[in-house]
């Protein structure tokens, strides 16, 4: 069963990747790679929110059918390191260096941010 979820989550999250990314990026004129960004940030929230879930001892919250179904099946899908390589590399080649360092630096920066907070909001909600 717990393969079901893993590819459930992964049936909504690669398509919802896919969307996301073509409408964030479809209102920005511009290189830079904003879907991608976004969905990359928002998937570090909602993995940080379930870590934070699991540590404050929220097992209805987070469950291990929730966490794979989640963490593992949609995040897995919706998050993507490949294309944020890509990109990156992309940007670089074309000779927009300086914005293929700030996306590398703004992702770190704004994926951790995200999974901090996310573990944050989580420990408030359930502790």
């Amino acid at each position: 069963m717990n393969w079901v979820l893993v590819v459930v989550g992964g049936m909504v999250g690669a398509p919802l990747r896919y969307l996301t990314d073509r409408a964030v990026q479809s209102r920005h004129d511009t290189v830079f790679p904003w879907g991608t960004f976004t969905v990359n940030v928002v998937g570090s929230l909602v993995l940080g929110v379930l870590t934070g879930a699991v540590a404050a001892g929220a097992a209805g919250a987070a469950g291990s059918d929730l966490r794979l179904f989640l963490g593992t099946g949609l995040c897995g899908a919706l998050t993507t390191y490949s294309t944020f390589s890509y990109e990156t590399l992309r940007l670089a080649q074309d000779g927009a260096r300086l914005q293929a360092a700030l996306y590398v630096i703004g992702s770190v920066a704004a994926g951790l941010g995200a999974a901090f907070a996310g573990v944050a909001l989580a420990e408030a909600l359930w502790r």
